[in-house]
Formats: structure tokens, sequence, C-alpha cells
């Protein structure tokens, strides 16, 4: 199985399965001197770890994280600095039930890869997925974590802003509560809470789950990042964010808005600002003119599908042909959006990290 890289010279390799003894990744291209904690690259990973709340499966991971190469510590024991070799990293798997998915072994679960895994490869890793499963995503948080440190000053934050029929309302936005213990759906909106929370229990109790939209917005990009062309930033950002296990549409900035209104209603009008750089009086193009970063807050939204695993009966075929009925028992996610949100953080993250890279090593400057 080919194609479990991503990056340029910011080079991400993920490698495991959801019921395997352990999933990793392997970070080639970090720059040197870069300094961070175990605790840096674990605080990411609790934010999309399982069980947290009963909103997510209850699949009890501790993900917790071990860097077994490209460092070297410092004198306090805790600060780890890059040495510019590859970066490995690792987590165990502790809470498989592979005995779970038995009756789905010869049976192709609908809404799932389980059919073109299959076809392509001869056979399929029936435990949860196997290498398409959420659980590798994991790693992606973790190489995310690291990347956040390459750019200075770079802040990378994400919100789900709608789930299913139910929206935020913008006008309450405070990205301070995204991340409060009290909040377990990572929407800026705290008057969405009770909504949400009645809204995914009828979808539990029903046995069904519901779809997502999260945004991520990433600010303290440079200008100047990214290439026409076939280097895009917007290119490589929703390449990534594609690659997430349900994602099913990106967009950047006004996205698809913006074939529903008229030019002079789209286009960023800008005024003199300070050292000659100009001051853009809205974002509709999202931070990204041309494929090149203009030094606003890039913004990105993707729609992420219903889980696929639910406890409602659907009509399928087994591996000889058969029509059968599916029910898919186990550990679920009623809205698997929830735990986008620091995927998506990490995959913007890696992807500017990479063309920041890209960016100083074409022209020299950061």
């Amino acid at each position: 199985m080919s194609h479990n890289t991503f990056g340029h010279l910011f080079r991400v390799t993920t490698w495991g399965e959801s019921h395997g003894p352990a999933i990793g990744c392997v970070i080639d291209g970090c720059p040197p001197g870069i300094r961070f904690t175990v605790g840096d690259i674990q605080a990411e990973l609790d934010r999309r770890r399982p069980g947290r709340s009963r909103f997510v499966t209850q699949r009890r991971e501790p993900d917790a994280v071990k860097v077994l190469s490209g460092v070297l510590p410092e004198e306090d024991g805790e600060t780890l600095v890059t040495t510019g070799t590859p970066i490995s990293m690792m987590i165990e798997n502790v809470d498989q039930r592979s005995k779970d998915y038995r009756e789905i072994a010869e049976r192709y679960r609908p809404g799932h890869a389980d059919y073109t895994y299959e076809a392509k490869y001869g056979l399929r890793d029936y435990r949860g997925g196997g290498r398409s499963s959420a659980r590798e995503t994991a790693m992606r948080v973790a190489a995310g974590a690291l990347a956040r440190k390459v750019v200075p000053g770079l802040v990378v934050r994400g919100a789900l802003v709608s789930m299913g029929e139910k929206e935020i309302d913008r006008a309450n936005w405070d990205w301070d509560f995204v991340n409060d213990p009290e909040n377990p759906f990572f929407t800026p909106d705290p008057a969405s809470v009770p909504v949400f929370t009645d809204y995914l229990d009828s979808i539990r109790k029903a046995g069904s789950s519901v779809g997502a939209v999260i945004e991520v917005v990433a600010e303290g990009v440079p200008a100047g990042l990214g290439a026409p062309l076939y280097g895009k930033l917007d290119q490589d950002i929703c390449a990534n964010l594609m690659s997430i296990n349900a994602v099913k549409g990106v967009e950047i900035g006004n996205g698809f808005q913006a074939a529903r209104i008229r030019g002079e209603e789209n286009a960023d009008e800008m005024r003199a600002g300070p050292e000659g750089k100009p001051v853009f009086l809205s974002n509709n193009a999202g931070g990204i003119l041309g494929g090149i970063s203009t030094g606003q807050p890039v913004v990105a939204r993707f729609a992420v599908k219903p889980t696929s695993s639910i406890l409602t009966p659907r009509r399928s075929v087994d591996r000889s042909g058969a029509e059968v009925e599916v029910v898919t028992k186990g550990r679920h996610d009623p809205c698997v959006g929830i735990r986008a949100v620091p995927i998506g953080e990490a995959m913007v993250a890696c992807a500017i990290a990479d063309h920041y890279l890209r960016h100083r090593g074409q022209t020299g400057r950061g």
C-alpha cells in the first residue's frame, strides 16, 4: 500500500492500523532547533482523544505519545530540541475490541471503504477498518502540533460551525469557549451547546448519525506563501483536509458563496497601510489570492459526512454477492465531525509549515 505520506519539505508519513499494536508517524524535513515538549504534543492529542464525552466513541485510548527519534533533550529534562533528522512518534493501541467486527468480516458496510479496499487490494482489514479508520488521524494531530512551531507566530484554531440542520450564531463567536471543558462540541457559540446536545441525543437514540461543518482559521501566516498553478497554498490545504476520513467537501474563504454574489461584493478592496503594505477591507478570499497567501488570516471550511457506522439496518451485499442487511456494532461517533476539529487544525498547520519551508528555500526569506 503506497501513498502514506503528505507534504514536500515538511513531510509526514503515518503508519499503523486501528486494531494493530500501535500507530505512529515519521516527520522528515523538520528544521533543527525547534523546541517543544511531549506535553505540547499530548495537549493536542487529548483534544482529539476518544471517550471524552458521551457524544463521541467510547473507545478508551489514552493516546499517550512517545517521541522516539530526531530530538535532543535539554538540561531541564522536559524540553526537546529537533536535530533536523527524522522525528518518529508512536502511540500504543490499548482498547481494541476486534470481536465487535466479526459479523461484518464478510459483509460490505454501506458508506465505508470496505468494498473499495477489497476491490483495490484483494483483501481488507475488517477490524475497525484497519488503515482506513479515523484512528490513524491521531498521528496527524501529533505532526500538526510540531508543525505549528515551524512558522514563527502561527496560530491555527478550528471550530464546529454547524451540525446537521443546526448552525451556530456567528454573532456569539468566542474563541476562548471552543476549548472550554464544559463545551463537548468545539463550538465557538455558548448558546449552541444545549441546542447541539438535544439534537445529537435524539440522533444517538435513533441509532443514527449526523454530519458537521468545521471552520479552521490560521493567523500569523506571512504574505507570499504558495506558488501559482501547481503549488498553490489553498490547493495543498484542500488536499490535506480532503484526505481526512469522512470529509466530502472543502472551501476556502467565501467558498461556494462566492458563486452567488456579484464581483464588487466578492473582491477584497485594499487601502494604503503602514510600511507600504496594503490593508484589506474584507477577506472573502480566505487569505489566499492566486494560490499565494496575502498575510490575512487563512480561512478554510470542510464538510464531514454522517458516520457510516450506525445501528439502523442498511441494505448491502457480502463477498459472495448475496444480498444482506448490515448493522454496525461497536463504539462509534454519532457525529465524527466533533473530533475532526483538531484534525483539521493539524492538517492546515502542516500545509502552512510545508509552504513556509518551501518559500524560505526558494526565496531565502522566512
